[in-house]
């Protein structure tokens, strides 16, 4: 009696058949992307141009990667990118956290004026030579701090953690300060802890944008090589290996065809920038809920 009253009736069993075909026909449309560059990438170059390449390679190499491992200044990129990714995430969560907290804060009188001057912001820009001008007089060209500084304070993302401390209960902050806690220890030890989510999904905002950026290398520190990106290199490498292509003639075809195709070291390049933030990932996933605070007070 009680077996049959958990019987799936015939809709509910067609409805469950199509709902985990969707699923599964979504997970093969979204994975299939990242498989098929990833067996191009392992894919001998000569093989490569012949097309036909689906999620394995059909010859399968290192010879892609080990060209691009192989061009100087590779390893200093990638030192250069960790460490940029690393400090300018952090900074930019903590100067974005803490704008936010300031204009959440309905005492604070000047709220709506930065705020309406952080909009203007997202909406107008000076232009690249008044930019280059600015880095210019402040200093900042051919220095590590031109790819931190410029870009600490992103009006969207103070907008985006603003909106989420504004839904945070007001009672917290006003029993802290009943118990004697000032504006500082209210942001750490309350607002913080409280705002994992949006913070884990603003650095993840911000750490991309920091591994994937190469324009800022190339218009300020294109000339110094202890101070490169790998973004920037693997730029160069797929720009010398495009030109190289575009330069094949007759006789020449068989020996390029030998070596490697843009293709392939496009599919490579991929792979190398892709992995670093897959890896990264798992571990702010967690903090993608919501609900921190429910609960949090009692009515």
């Amino acid at each position: 009696m009680g077996g049959k009253a958990f019987q799936m009736t015939k809709g509910e069993r067609a409805f469950d058949i199509f709902l985990y075909t969707a699923l599964t026909l979504i997970m093969i449309v979204t994975l299939y992307p990242f498989l098929n560059v990833l067996a191009i990438s392992f894919n001998e170059s000569t093989d490569t141009v012949r097309g036909g390449i689906y999620i394995f390679p059909r010859a399968w190499t290192l010879e892609n990667y080990q060209r691009i491992f192989s061009y100087t200044g590779l390893i200093q990129g990638f030192k250069i990118s960790i460490l940029r990714t690393l400090s300018g995430t952090l900074l930019g969560l903590i100067s974005a956290s803490m704008l936010a907290f300031t204009l959440s804060r309905p005492e604070f009188r000047a709220r709506k004026f930065i705020s309406t001057f952080l909009a203007l912001t997202m909406y107008f820009s000076g232009g690249m030579v008044p930019m280059y001008i600015l880095m210019k007089d402040l200093n900042l060209i051919g220095t590590f701090w031109i790819y931190i500084l410029p870009g600490m304070v992103s009006a969207f993302n103070v907008f985006i953690i603003r909106s989420f401390m504004d839904g945070l209960p007001f009672a917290l902050q006003e029993s802290a300060k009943l118990d004697g806690a000032n504006d500082f220890m209210i942001f750490y030890k309350i607002i913080l802890p409280l705002c994992k989510p949006v913070l884990a999904t603003i650095a993840l905002f911000l750490a991309v944008g920091q591994w994937n950026e190469w324009f800022t290398t190339y218009l300020y520190n294109g000339n110094k090589p202890h101070l490169t990106t790998l973004q920037y290199e693997l730029m160069k490498v797929l720009s010398s290996t495009n030109q190289g292509s575009g330069m094949v003639n007759a006789n020449d075809m068989a020996r390029q065809m030998a070596q490697i195709s843009p293709e392939s070291i496009k599919m490579a390049i991929t792979i190398v920038v892709t992995v670093p933030i897959l890896v990264v990932y798992p571990f702010l996933q967690k903090y993608f809920v919501g609900g921190m605070t429910l609960g949090a007070v009692k009515a």
